[in-house]
């Protein structure tokens, strides 16, 4: 059986010029990164016109077994292509953390990937070194002004702002910088984040322009006076600066499918500890373009969705037609209990136990926030037809249909049913009489602990929300420099319903534990830090960056 590099490596893509022209963006608004990518210049590009349909592809909470939420994503836009729809894929950039780490390339996979996956997974066309460096410069001017004389009156214990690297490196986790006397610099405590878990892409994916990113970068918080008093990187004089930095990669990347269609794959922010979701422009570009746009949100739907909706949407105007939950029967099985080595074998029993997962998920997608949705169930070999038909039965009794993806193996020819069903969604037919109408989880206007009570209550079904002090202080600090009408981005694991990574399927009455609360106020939300969740992972026993090479021709080998 092929890699999946070695199939994005069989195919021939097409230029980047006759995918454009496919997406209908003119010659002129190319800026190309070689043959087979380019940026989109907006500014010399006002869009066709259309108001395409959303869909948003999410899905159950995620697990070893792997659920192929991406390759649904593309097989899905390749499969509408397939039954004569003009559709495009919007997704985010992968991070070069995961892809040395424990995932390995992050572009699709098997038929249904966004290629050339090399250059995607691997620096591609430079916004996350971009992203990285506009963050440390704000950093850099931190220490600066501390150093030479601190007129602000910044309290050195009060930093807020992080430096960033896009890797994995818990080593930096924790650190004392400023050390080898005056000369250089201020000791002090200091930390790093991996660059997407960074305000500064969260702000990039929220901007529709220029202004709009440079107002968005002079309201960052990067710490606080030893009177209390936040200091903004608007009172340094950063947001131009690092505006400039980021002039390019707030342009959307145009690439293309295996099968040609055309893709904008652009920002990444992690939706375990940001908002898990492609930029606001490539988003609303890629729907002036297209009848059809697929995009996904990181994760399971309780993170991934709950954010592309409740913060994403909310801040951007924007609503999903349908929504896609992609789950495998082995994931569910393990939800079940079923063990590791035993996935492969039917096991019904522990399918029933792990399906209320997925259940749950369809339950806060259709009643929660009142969208049409669509079970897909990312095939394997060994999945049974009496699994199958189980997944179908208790998914039916909800009034939702499952459809078989087998993009992985067939590309979109694979996603054609799955593509018709969402299509029928998207009419009177499928969604009923009446369109549907958009509920968010929360009012904005409820205080911090109503919001993540509500949260907690509706999307993960805990029984309790506790704060501990520290987060009780910082709520209460946040409350009265205005920032309490915020929404609430949840930093926890992405591995539960819960903020324990061991309780899988849909565990009920836990309480949940917010241990830390900061505002990224550039951004627009207020970051909730539960559980043992971490801003900067480590490598796993064994990274992929080990099995990643490349021969002397520059053939690159280990990327999945």
């Amino acid at each position: 059986m092929k890699s999946d590099i070695e199939i994005a490596q069989s195919v021939v893509p097409k230029p980047i010029d006759e995918i454009a022209e496919t997406a209908g963006i003119p010659a002129d608004a190319l800026e190309h990164y070689g043959k087979y990518k380019a940026k989109i210049n907006l500014a010399n590009f006002e869009g066709s016109g259309k108001d395409g349909k959303l869909i948003l592809v999410t899905a159950i909470t995620p697990t070893p077994a792997g659920e192929g939420k991406s390759t649904t994503t593309v097989g899905l836009a390749d499969g509408l292509r397939k039954i004569g729809k003009k559709s495009m894929v919007a997704l985010r950039e992968p991070s070069l953390g995961p892809v040395f780490g424990i995932k390995g390339g992050a572009a699709g996979g098997g038929y249904a990937q966004v290629v050339p996956m090399e250059d995607i997974n691997l620096h591609f066309t430079g916004d996350m070194h971009a992203i990285g460096t506009a963050n440390n410069l704000l950093a850099a001017m931190v220490d600066n002004h501390i150093y030479q004389g601190n007129k602000l009156g910044i309290d050195p214990r009060k930093i807020t702002w992080h430096r960033c690297v896009d890797m994995n490196d818990r080593q930096l986790r924790f650190l004392t910088d400023g050390l080898g006397g005056s000369p250089n610099g201020t000791p002090r405590e200091d930390n790093f984040d991996i660059t997407v878990a960074s305000e500064v892409m969260a702000i990039l994916c929220l901007s529709t322009d220029i202004a709009s990113l440079k107002e968005k970068l002079a309201k960052i918080i990067v710490g606080y006076t030893y009177d209390k008093e936040p200091v903004t990187a608007g009172q340094l004089n950063a947001q131009g600066a690092m505006a400039a930095l980021l002039k390019d990669a707030i342009k959307p990347n145009l690439v293309q499918t295996l099968e040609g269609t055309p893709a904008f794959v652009h920002g990444g922010p992690f939706a375990n500890i940001a908002h898990g979701c492609n930029s606001v422009l490539a988003t609303k570009t890629a729907l002036s373009l297209a009848d059809y746009v697929v995009t996904e949100a990181g994760f399971g739907a309780d993170l991934g969705a709950e954010k592309f909706i409740d913060i994403k949407c909310r801040i951007a105007g924007l609503q999903p037609s349908a929504v896609v939950i992609v789950a495998t029967v082995r994931a569910l099985k393990h939800h079940g209990g079923a063990a590791k080595e035993d996935l492969c074998k039917e096991d019904l029993a522990a399918l029933g136990l792990g399906i209320p997962n997925l259940l749950r998920h369809i339950e806060n997608i259709t009643q929660v926030y009142g969208l049409p949705a669509v079970v897909a169930i990312n095939r394997f070999p060994d999945d049974t037809e009496n699994e199958l038909a189980l997944i179908r039965d208790r998914c039916k009794a909800l009034g939702i249909n499952v459809a078989l993806s087998e993009v992985w193996a067939k590309g979109g020819e694979g996603g054609r049913t799955l593509a018709e069903e969402v299509v029928r969604l998207c009419t009177p037919e499928g969604a009923g009489e009446e369109p549907p109408h958009m509920s968010f989880s929360y009012d904005v206007n409820l205080s911090i602990k109503e919001k993540l009570a509500l949260i907690a209550e509706k999307i993960y079904h805990a029984g309790d929300t506790v704060l501990t002090d520290t987060a009780v202080k910082q709520m209460a600090q946040l409350t009265k420099l205005g920032f309490g009408n915020l929404p609430i981005c949840v930093a926890k694991t992405q591995y539960s319903f819960s903020d324990d990574p061991k309780k899988l399927g849909a565990p009920d009455d836990w309480t949940l534990t917010v241990r830390e609360l900061k505002v990224s106020a550039g951004a627009g939300f207020i970051v909730a830090l539960t559980g043992s969740i971490m801003t900067m992972p480590g490598l796993p026993k064994v990274p992929s960056a080990e099995k990643i090479d490349v021969d002397s021709a520059g053939v690159i080998s280990g990327l999945f």
